[in-house]
């Protein structure tokens, strides 16, 4: 069966994966990542799209998006994708693709997974043994969302703002919650979401989210027949 094409909705928060091809680097130094954050900031204003957190792996990459049209993370992500390819192709003379396909992602419920998410994704370098705490990590969004720096790419979430009345107050609640760390139940659910195309919410969420596409944005039972465009593949 042919993959499903990418759910991607206008105004709704999507959590973004791309990986280098057989899992090689695909940043091998400070240039290669201040050169991706270039592009980042770039394309994310041409095709209108907010990035609340992201974290530059030495394989991967994740992003946390809310588009504001329905081809913005798609443009977006393609644009970023061939430009860079480009670059890092001419900079360590190399040819052929960089990427492992398609990139992978799904839209997510605000409340309660959008503050899970980030927390994930500034996990995601303690996890892979590189560094022994978030703040270590210099290539992701958790010095801005923490309050220790400012980043011109980051565009914090309603979510994130409802975390206190003060910046000193979301900054505190938001290291709380780094520092609580994630169950392992959350962040099998995250990733499983993300890298197989599935919706990430409540029941209601996911309800009133499949009202919105012909897409189907849940797994169903074996056997169970749909005639939703669940073996249509994106171009």
């Amino acid at each position: 069966m042919a993959r499903l094409p990418r759910l991607t909705l206008a105004n709704m928060p999507h959590h973004i994966i791309q990986r280098g091809n057989n899992s090689g680097e695909i940043f091998v130094d400070a240039q290669d990542r201040l050169t991706m954050l270039d592009l980042l900031r770039e394309m994310s204003r041409r095709f209108e799209v907010d990035v609340h957190a992201y974290v530059l792996m030495p394989n991967h990459f994740h992003l946390l998006l809310t588009p504001k049209t329905e081809q913005g993370v798609p443009q977006f992500m393609q644009a970023v994708g061939r430009s860079y390819v480009r670059y890092f192709n001419n900079r360590h003379g190399r040819s052929g693709t960089l990427w492992e396909g398609r990139y992978r992602g799904t839209v997510l419920q605000a409340e309660p997974w959008l503050l899970p998410t980030m927390v994930s994704m500034d996990l995601n370098p303690v996890r892979a043994g590189l560094v022994p705490r978030a703040v270590d990590w210099p290539w992701s969004s958790y010095a801005h969302n923490a309050g220790l720096q400012s980043d011109a790419l980051v565009t914090p979430h309603a979510t994130f703002w409802a975390l206190g009345n003060t910046p000193f107050a979301r900054d505190a609640a938001y290291v709380s919650a780094v520092e609580a760390g994630l169950g392992s139940h959350a962040q099998e659910q995250i990733s499983h979401a993300a890298l197989r195309g599935w919706a990430l919410g409540d029941p209601d969420f996911i309800e009133k989210l499949q009202q919105k596409t012909e897409r189907r944005v849940k797994r169903e039972k074996a056997g169970r027949p749909s005639n939703r465009t669940d073996s249509v593949q994106e171009s």
